[in-house]
């Protein structure tokens, strides 16, 4: 027997649904691309970071949330997004789209500088309330994950896992995927207990994604 549905709580769900279909109505326009720390634009407003490996889904992810196809630039080549680039989401919310970690078609050298530069704006930023780390759901968490997260966790810095792609899977492999992460997630002090998933192609989860950082902005 199915346990009774909430009324209050279905109620509080449309409610959360419809404040983050406000939100990500409103505009949303690019401000910086910052390549040095000098170049991070003012900590005015409560940011929400996109991290993940190369080619993983953030720029599609950002797209779909502020359902525009071309706000932040897709590639098929991993290593595109050279820069850390804000956007100012109706004056509420910055989303900001980090370079990928792991491969990257780059020299060493440039690689290492981005790491450098992504690493210290995520344990450095005051404004940053949440860093989204995105894993692919054909493949699960990998090493260059794992040092995001002991990175996050050391400086004390919130971050989720949202999971994309999940219409290239199938159901029981990412319930499975899923409930290894949460188990992980149990020994990781800054971690959110809760697993996003997502597909910016279909839509799944974006309506529930928007709720939630819609409630970080009124936080803010």
């Amino acid at each position: 027997m199915t346990a009774p549905i909430d009324p209050a709580t279905d109620q509080d769900d449309a409610l959360r649904i419809e404040a983050g279909r406000h939100l990500f109505a409103q505009e949303c326009r690019f401000v910086a691309g910052a390549a040095t720390l000098q170049m991070l634009p003012p900590a005015s407003l409560v940011e929400v970071a996109f991290a993940g490996r190369s080619n993983v889904g953030k720029s599609s992810l950002i797209n779909a949330l502020t359902n525009r196809n071309t706000l932040a630039r897709t590639s098929n080549t991993p290593g595109r997004t050279q820069q850390i680039n804000f956007f100012d989401l109706g004056g509420r919310l910055y989303l900001v789209d980090l370079p990928g970690h792991g491969y990257a078609r780059a020299s060493k050298a440039k690689i290492d500088i981005w790491t450098d530069l992504v690493n210290s704006y995520l344990r450095g930023r005051a404004s940053l309330r949440r860093v989204l780390l995105l894993v692919d759901s054909r493949h699960g968490l990998k090493s260059s994950d794992r040092d995001v997260m002991d990175m996050l966790d050391t400086a004390a810095v919130s971050y989720q896992i949202v999971l994309t792609k999940v219409d290239k899977g199938n159901k029981s492999d990412i319930e499975s995927l899923i409930t290894k992460i949460k188990a992980e997630l149990t020994k990781r002090p800054a971690s959110h207990p809760e697993v996003v998933v997502t597909s910016a192609v279909k839509g799944y989860g974006i309506d529930m994604l928007r709720a939630e950082l819609a409630t970080m902005a009124e936080v803010g």
